[in-house]
C-alpha cells in the first residue's frame, strides 16, 4: 500500500469501494502545517465514469486497484473513440476521445511502447513512453548559423501539438517529444 505522495498520474487506486483513475496531482502545502503536504487528485470512476476530487495528507496510505498493463499500437479511430490493438493476441481495445484527452496529442500510427490499462477486463486508460516521436508540420523558417543553444520558437505537430523548438529545427523534422512535460528534447 503506498502511501498518497507517492502515487502517480494514471494509477488506479480504490476509494470508498469504487475503482478509481487518478487523471491530475496538485500538492499543496498549507501555512502553519507541521510539514504536511496535502495532495488532492481528481479521479475518474471507471465503471461510470464519473469524476470525483478528493484530498489526501502525504501519509495517508491508499489500496491500489487490481489492473493489468497490456503492450498495444494505435490502429484507428472510429468517431470519439480511438482503437488501439493488442501486439501480442491482437484484441482490439476501444478507449472513449474524453477518457484519453491529455494523451491524445501524442499518438499517431508511429507511435510505439503505448500500454493500454485494463480494470475488470474493461480498458480504462492508455500509458505513454517516455518519448514519443512525432513530425513538425507548422513552424517559421530556420535561421541558419542558429546554434542549438539558441532561443526557441513555436512548432505544431502532426497531431496539433504546440512545443517550443530551437530555431535551427525547421519544417518536415522528426523531433522527440517528452510526454511527461510536453518539452522537446532533441532530433529523432
Amino acid at each position: 500500500m503506498p502511501k498518497a505522495s507517492d502515487i502517480k498520474k494514471n494509477t488506479a487506486i480504490e476509494v470508498n469501494g469504487r475503482t478509481m483513475i487518478v487523471r491530475d496531482i496538485v500538492r499543496s502545502v498549507p501555512q502553519g502545517r507541521a510539514g504536511g503536504s496535502l495532495y488532492r487528485m481528481r479521479l475518474y470512476d471507471v465503471v461510470t465514469g464519473a469524476k470525483a476530487d478528493e484530498t489526501f495528507k502525504d501519509s495517508d496510505m491508499l489500496n491500489l486497484a487490481d489492473l493489468t498493463r497490456r503492450d498495444a499500437m494505435f490502429s484507428y479511430i472510429d468517431g470519439d473513440e480511438y482503437v488501439f490493438m493488442d501486439s501480442e493476441d491482437y484484441t482490439p481495445y476501444h478507449l472513449n476521445k474524453d477518457a484519453i484527452a491529455d494523451e491524445v496529442l501524442f499518438i499517431n500510427e508511429d507511435t510505439q511502447g503505448i500500454m493500454v490499462v485494463i480494470i475488470d477486463d474493461r480498458p480504462v486508460a492508455i500509458e505513454l513512453p517516455a518519448t514519443v516521436q512525432l513530425v513538425i508540420t507548422e513552424t517559421a523558417p530556420s535561421i541558419k548559423g542558429a546554434s542549438a543553444s539558441a532561443r526557441t520558437k513555436p512548432a505544431t505537430l502532426t497531431t496539433g501539438l504546440v512545443v517550443q523548438v530551437p530555431e535551427h529545427i525547421s519544417s518536415g523534422d522528426k523531433i522527440k517529444i517528452s510526454t511527461a512535460d510536453t518539452k522537446f528534447t532533441g532530433r529523432a
